[in-house]
């Protein structure tokens, strides 16, 4: 089926599926056709036979598999078809193998051992031949001669084929020690360094390991060799020397090469090709470890401070007293939950020159893994379509293959601005995409790269440069009048609705009540670029929304853009990313590679969070909007243990990990083996050992065949730097099973079978289409465990901590890449209501998460998260309970000035030495974390102050909002963050947003003041002998003060005068105050005047 670039729209419930012609002029392909027979192995072709057939393995189901994979199964693997597990028989031209010799009926005396005319062949190279006869490991590439074995020249020169499948399968196994490696070194072989196999078996000596390739030397190839530690240093000098490719010569004993040079790539770890992708860069002893000295005797003086607090109350103010004791001991709790996962930091280090050494290689198609990319928006008022265009067109233009990138937009609002502004974008795209990678100029997204003031001309040598660069920026600014000119006609929305070009009306004009929407606007098959060349998929994508639905808000977006994706192009990693932050970094997706693609630790990874930039923001970031403590500091502290959270934006993940399955498992080498007992208990536990031993390998081999998530066969390449993954999953999970997890939708149960991803071969493009809009129909998820267990989480309007939590607890890791050129960058709200009311939501999140049965305080123990993460967790959930304390803490401050009183009694020496470490060990915590995290001293300081500012607004609405909506039912509506337009620089810093969130704060300020003045008052009144008590009172709500001072500056915006709402509650409160000193009195005694006798006679 062609949709022909029309809009797809329809509902699964209703048996609706409309094709509607939106664009006559841009018609394309939406899928792609499939075709052609490949191994469902390795990914190969099947060849064909002699007899001009196509190659079968198995007779009874006929699963395409090609014959390397079949000989490979029958010769190391259990000799099944993977499909109807019959075991294979042996084909004509196959080596016999164990268990043939019950089969008859197959008389291929030719093929018996492969053995061939070993005319004019010395004895070392029949051997090889008979090896590699009996093991069969080739494509049969090597046997180009006539006689069908190697040739010297052969042995040199030929490669290891890149599709041999290792000999572990999904697990890592640590049990194998070196000496008991596959290749290890014959004890018999003691005349240099080359070994053979012996021709013929030898019933009186014991089986030797056998190579898996014969044409190499064993005795120098790798792990348990007695050469290795030698190989090791000649490995470090010519890495000194930055060789590419790695030569080297034969020992001088028992290799007879005549002079000559062995060219020898396979060997593992000796290129740049091969060499890991990533590596940790853990901080410098020097700085991490006073770091840690200082934490522990912060936790001593913190101890004692509580031993004084608690042993000295204050016995005529032991409310003021109790109260600040008890938000001491909260403060002092979260900064434990705070510090403690902070004390592992590291930084990490990528490779792209590898990974492109590693997985495209020149001539040959790339072998990077696919991406799909997810950008979310809802309200194209709030979020500005120009905004979008900028991320999407960034999206595309990104440095990696056209046709592994598809980008897929969630318009969750259903609004034809959104729709015809990315119908715009795609056409733009045509000519933006080819200028990027023509000129490699950074970044991507032209509305940031135009307003860079920076001398363009630098480093561009190519003489167009200028000339294409000024036309495309002509063309940039007719595409923003157009997407402008699209906004102002959104603006008055026509009574009947909008309609489409054909006359069609638009089938989101009921937003709440409307089918869902595909369209396909850019594919592999469809519209290229100027320069003809193809472009990256572009898909708009819009869910059905249905009356008396729990749609989900976010995450059930993000939910529907998982399945389409799987449906249309099921690439096995996804990018998700807010419709406001642009890829500002072309090579972001590669950095992500570096750590999902690394063979060696790459498997168990879930996750690939980058931190988050913004542009726009003022150089003071006066609301900490840049939070850069917890990007450069906190985040750094969790990549140490099992990895950084999840934030919403800008994350990589592993498709297999969103959809519910556990992390890899890393068996745990036995704690003890039969040479730690005496042999008496040997003698004794001998069998009942053997009996634990044979029942312990049953129930593994049960497990691995009825494991829910595949098992792979990586390719020995993989090792050494290929990425050949053989996929491999169990058909006997039921069907019935997979539908409750996944939904029934036969097409996304089969593309999540595939670890790899890719459409499957079989699927026909009607079906793909009819499929994508049942996926993303609103009754899809029900009965299913869709948010539960599978994708992104509900619960919480903050899904993306609830998510990656999840998946820590499944036992999957996470990493932190930070990129000396930020990889994304976004906007934010720079105005204080609009900052106010993000934290907010973010705070809600976190109170929806503490009182679900997904709170860290409760859920997971017995999984995969470990300790200090969920340390993290924990906090990240509590931390609005702190605004309670915190609006104590600081009215304290107020009611002390006005009373008299005061939390602490009459300050010993010791409680002065006390107090003064406290505040010492405070500092010098702050200070290392400046120096190991790379952040400044404003930038801890201002988070500081906005600690402060959200705490007793913010967090606090949150808790209640919390806790009328979990126990009251009252739910509260989601504020979608509007960005900010370009009106000018720091524009929307200075705009007074009236909200309730302003009035904690604002009353907190104006009692400290008062109690300032009025303290002030008190002491000028009473003499010097006042003065004393009074500066820890002036301290303390100075302290106050000076934390709301940017709250103050942002309620006088840029005027010189004070708002008049502000102007109104500060005369309100002041009045309030006033009467509430005079009530105290603080000039006269409460027991009345005091009267006495002056001492001089009046009569």
């Amino acid at each position: 089926m062609n949709t022909g670039g029309r809009l797809i729209a329809g509902s699964h419930n209703r048996n609706e599926f409309v094709l509607i012609n939106a664009d006559e002029t841009a018609r394309i392909r939406s899928v792609q056709e499939l075709s052609g027979q490949v191994c469902q192995i390795c990914g190969d072709e099947i060849e064909i036979t002699v007899d001009g057939e196509i190659f079968v393995a198995c007779n009874e189901c006929a699963f395409p598999v090609c014959r390397t994979c079949y000989e490979y199964e029958r010769r190391e693997g259990n000799q099944a078809c993977p499909q109807c597990k019959t075991r294979y028989k042996r084909l004509k031209g196959s080596p016999r193998v164990d268990g043939d010799e019950e089969e008859d009926d197959v008389d291929d005396l030719e093929h018996e051992f492969e053995y061939r005319d070993f005319d004019g062949l010395g004895p070392e190279q029949v051997a090889e031949a008979m090896l590699a006869a009996r093991l069969n490991t080739g494509h049969g590439s090597h046997l180009n001669n006539a006689s069908g074995v190697y040739v010297q020249s052969e042995l040199n020169a030929s490669p290891l084929d890149s599709t041999i499948p290792l000999l572990t399968y999904h697990n890592e196994d640590v049990d194998i020690t070196s000496d008991d490696h596959a290749l290890v070194v014959s004890p018999r072989s003691s005349h240099g360094n080359r070994v053979h196999p012996m021709p013929f078996p030898d019933p009186s000596t014991p089986l030797q390991p056998r190579s898996m390739v014969p044409q190499k030397d064993i005795a120098v190839y790798g792990y348990g060799s007695v050469a290795w530690k030698d190989r090791m240093e000649e490995w470090k000098r010519r890495q000194s020397d930055r060789l590419q490719v790695v030569k080297h010569e034969g020992g001088s004993g028992g290799g007879n090469y005549n002079g000559n040079e062995l060219d020898d790539p396979d060997l593992p770890m000796m290129d740049e090709g091969r060499q890991p992708l990533s590596r940790k860069l853990p901080i410098p002893s020097s700085k991490i470890n006073p770091y840690r000295l200082v934490i522990v005797i912060r936790l001593l003086i913190v101890g004692l401070f509580f031993h004084y607090r608690i042993l000295h109350p204050v016995k005529d103010a032991f409310g003021l007293w109790l109260t600040s004791v008890i938000c001491e001991i909260w403060f002092a709790l979260s900064w434990i939950l705070d510090q403690f996962p902070k004390l592992y930091p590291i930084e990490r280090e990528t490779y792209l020159d590898r990974l492109s050494l590693r997985y495209e290689k020149e001539g040959k198609p790339s072998e990077l893994a696919s991406i799909d990319v997810f950008v979310s928006t809802v309200d194209p008022l709030k979020e500005p379509p120009l905004i979008t265009a900028n991320t999407v067109l960034s999206i595309l233009a990104v440095d990696y293959p056209v046709d592994k990138v598809s980008c897929y937009v969630s318009d969750d609002g259903a609004a034809m601005l959104t729709f015809e502004a990315l119908s715009e974008t795609s056409e733009f795209a045509r000519k933006w995409v080819p200028f990027c990678k023509k000129f490699n100029i950074e970044p991507r997204a032209p509305e940031w790269y135009f307003s860079q003031k920076i001398d363009y001309l630098k480093n561009k040598v190519h003489p167009s440069f200028v000339r294409e660069r000024r036309a495309m920026k002509r063309d940039y600014e007719e595409f923003k009048v157009r997407i402008n000119g699209l906004v102002s006609t959104a603006q008055k929305v026509p009574e009947d609705g909008w309609t489409m070009q054909d006359g069609t009306p638009w089938p989101g004009n009921n937003v709440r009540d409307h089918p869902g929407m595909i369209q396909v606007f850019l594919g592999q098959s469809g519209v290229r670029d100027v320069e003809g060349d193809e472009l990256p998929r572009l898909v708009y994508v819009s869910r059905e929304k249905r009356p008396g639905f729990d749609h989900h808000k976010k995450a059930g977006a993000m939910n529907a853009l998982i399945r389409v994706s799987a449906v249309l192009s099921n690439a096995p990693y996804m990018l998700n990313v807010d419709c406001d932050h642009y890829i500002n970094n072309s090579k972001a997706l590669r950095e992500a590679m570096c750590f999902m693609m690394d063979p060696t630790s790459g498997k168990k990874v879930c996750y690939v969070q980058f931190p988050q930039r913004f542009d726009g923001i003022d150089r003071h970031d006066r609301y900490s909007n840049r939070n850069v403590v917890f990007f450069d500091i906190n985040m750094k502290g969790l990549d140490g243990l099992q990895g950084p959270i999840y934030v919403g934006t800008g994350c990589v993940f592993r498709r297999q990990a969103l959809y519910g399955y556990d992390a890899p498992v890393k068996k745990k080498p036995p704690g003890k083996t039969c040479n730690c007992w005496p042999r008496w208990c040997c003698l004794c536990c001998g069998l009942r050992k053997n009996t634990k031993s044979s029942a312990k390998k049953n129930k593994n081999k049960k497990k691995m065949k009825g494991r829910e998530a595949s098992n792979q066969v990586h390719a020995l390449e993989n090792i050494e730097g290929q990425n050949e993954l053989i996929t491999k999953k169990s058909s006997e999970t039921p069907q019935t099973k997979l539908e409750k997890k996944f939904g029934q939708s036969p097409v996304f149960i089969a593309s999540a079978r595939l670890e790899e991803g890719g459409v499957p071969r079989d699927a026909n493009p009607a079906a793909l289409l009819r499929e994508a809009i049942q996926v993303i129909s609103c009754g899809y998820e029900d009965k299913t465990e869709w948010g539960k267990e599978v994708g992104w989480i509900y619960g919480s309007v903050t899904e993306d901590i609830l998510t990656g939590f999840k998946m820590h607890c499944h036992g999957w890791r996470s990493v932190y890449c930070m990129p000396k050129r930020p990889a994304f960058k976004g906007s934010a709200p720079i105005n204080l209501s609009d900052r106010l009311h993000q934290v907010l939501r973010w705070a809600l999140g976190s109170v929806e998460i503490l009182l679900s049965r997904h709170c860290p305080l409760w859920y997971g123990y017995g999984g995969g998260l470990k300790s200090l993460e969920r340390f993290s967790y924990i906090n990240s959930v509590i931390y609005p309970l702190t605004s309670i304390p915190l609006l104590a803490y600081c009215t304290l401050p107020a009611i002390c000035l006005l009373t008299g009183k005061f939390i602490v009694p009459q300050i010993s020496n010791y409680a002065s030495i006390l107090f003064m470490l406290l505040f010492v060990s405070i500092a010098a915590t702050s200070l290392f974390e400046m120096q190991w995290g790379g952040v400044g001293l404003d930038d801890i300081w201002r988070n500081e102050q906005f600690w402060v500012i959200g705490g007793v607004s913010s967090h606090l609405f949150a808790l209640f909002q919390g806790l009328l909506k979990v126990l009251a039912g009252v739910n509260t509506n989601f504020t979608v963050t509007s960005k900010a337009a370009d009106d000018g620089e720091f524009s929307d810093l200075y705009i007074f947003k009236w909200t309730s969130l302003l009035i904690p704060p604002t009353t907190l300020l104006i009692i400290n003041i008062v109690g300032v003045v009025v303290g002030i008052s008190n002491a000028i009144n009473n003499g010097y002998d006042s003065w004393g008590p009074l500066f820890g009172r002036l301290f303390f709500a100075i302290w106050v003060i000076v934390h709301l001072y940017p709250f103050l500056k942002g309620l006088l915006g840029k005027q010189d005068r004070m708002p008049t709402i502000i102007l109104v509650w500060s005369i309100l409160l002041s009045s309030i105050l006033t009467l509430l000193w005079v009530r105290v009195n603080p000039f006269v005694s409460r027991d009345g005047p005091v009267l006495e006798v002056c001492g001089l006679n009046c009569d």
